[in-house]
């Protein structure tokens, strides 16, 4: 009866997915379940007497910790990525319990739960919502932020510069005869200006500084931590020398050009509203003026290659 009972008692064990063990306060394993052989690759045989860094091998010191904590007679739970023996990792959910005998710690039992599918899930699930919020606040082609994302950058640069007494500036750029271009070249050859555009706007400006796309062929950077205007005309020119390189796709030779209006915080706004406007205003001035020309608000256009 009691043998039957013993047997019952390890079919029960050897049933349960995960693994089941006991180990004694020298770290001696008393008791395992079947589930050992299938992450460890050692049998309840193999297992039994042995001290719990055999089997853990590099995994001891990291277990350590809570191997030391549970003698102590506290609860231990923890995540740990365990390689197998076909050299793919599972991720774990480990439970240590204390055996407490007369006041005093025996023992503990260990129960280790495999959560790869719940941690692969997680991952999709984080992926997902990164992916989702990228989305929501990036451009789908270039990759640069939106306008919900330019709006937020402009109120946080807008913080900072009233605080240190210091400008922000908003520029508006327009690639001059876009639709031109993709009439002439279709959408395809289009888009990849676009993203060559997009890439140099970023190489000519600070790291620190911020190149959004709006839409179409429109473009808005916003200039932090900016001394005095000078500063803003030296940036532009550096802008537009970047920006007119000749550039070459397939059989498509082209001389990109850029129209720009720059607006200045606090100068020509003090909300962010006040400062696109402005900037939006500023570049609509550049290209009545005609091509190549960055208009500052409130100032007279001129030719980008005069600043």
């Amino acid at each position: 009866m009691h043998q039957g009972l013993h047997d019952i008692q390890f079919k029960v064990m050897d049933n349960v997915d995960a693994m089941l063990g006991y180990w004694d306060k020298d770290l001696r394993c008393r008791a395992a379940n079947a589930a050992y052989k299938l992450w460890f690759g050692k049998t309840r045989e193999e297992i039994l007497g042995r001290h719990i860094e055999q089997l853990l091998g590099p995994l001891f010191e990291l277990n350590l910790p809570h191997i030391r904590a549970v003698l102590d007679g506290e609860v231990q739970v923890f995540e740990r990525e365990i390689p197998v023996l076909d050299g793919s990792v599972r991720h774990s959910l480990a439970s240590y319990y204390p055996d407490i005998v007369d006041g005093s710690v025996a023992g503990f039992s260990v129960h280790v739960a495999d959560v790869t599918r719940m941690k692969r899930l997680e991952f999709e699930l984080q992926a997902a919502k990164t992916q989702a919020e990228k989305q929501a606040t990036h451009d789908y082609l270039t990759g640069l932020p939106n306008r919900v994302l330019l709006e937020e950058t402009v109120s946080r640069a807008i913080g900072r510069a009233a605080a240190h007494g210091e400008l922000v500036g908003v520029t508006f750029v327009d690639v001059d005869e876009f639709k031109q271009i993709n009439d002439a070249f279709k959408h395809d050859t289009g888009d990849v200006f676009l993203i060559e555009i997009a890439r140099r706007l970023k190489r000519a400006v600070r790291t620190t500084d911020t190149v959004a796309r709006i839409g179409g062929d429109e473009f808005v950077i916003v200039a932090c931590d900016v001394k005095d205007t000078f500063e803003l005309r030296l940036a532009m020119s550096r802008l537009m020398r970047a920006a007119s390189l000749p550039w070459r796709h397939q059989t498509v030779h082209l001389i990109p050009s850029l129209s720009c209006g720059v607006a200045a915080f606090p100068n020509d706004g003090t909300s962010v509203r006040e400062l696109l406007s402005a900037a939006d205003a500023a570049m609509y001035r550049a290209k009545k003026a005609g091509k190549k020309r960055v208009v500052f608000s409130g100032s007279s256009s001129q030719p980008a290659s005069q600043r």
